[in-house]
């Protein structure tokens, strides 16, 4: 498979996993509203989680339209999001399913993001 058609096939993972979240964040702003507070958490992140739902859209439209820029989004998405998961998974608690599917998905953005950003076409 050529270098380009490699990029496509990660950058098009890239977007249905980021596709599955914002779904999931859309939800919860339907259910709750926008200023949840997702059962008691801090305002950083309430605001953080509620502000994925927009955020990871955003990245699958740059995954699509502007790769270079959606695969930047994306990697600052998932590090960023695993670190503040990571800090409300020690202070609260957390679904440890959820989170282990998001430190995989971790895994695989920083392990394949070099190899997609260097084959899209400038």
């Amino acid at each position: 498979m050529k270098r380009r058609n490699k990029s496509f096939v990660i950058r098009l993972i890239y977007t249905l996993c980021l596709a599955g979240a914002t779904y999931n964040h859309a939800r919860i702003v339907l259910e709750h509203g926008v200023p949840w507070d997702y059962g008691g958490l801090p305002l950083f992140v309430s605001t953080f989680w509620t502000a994925l739902t927009f955020i990871d859209a955003l990245a699958v439209v740059l995954l699509l339209a502007k790769p270079r820029y959606g695969l930047g989004l994306t990697v600052a998405i998932i590090v960023s999001d695993v670190a503040v998961n990571s800090w409300v998974g020690m202070e609260y608690g957390i679904d440890a399913a959820a989170f282990a599917a998001q430190v995989v998905f971790l895994l695989f953005v920083l392990f394949t993001v070099r190899g997609a950003w260097h084959a899209v076409e400038r």
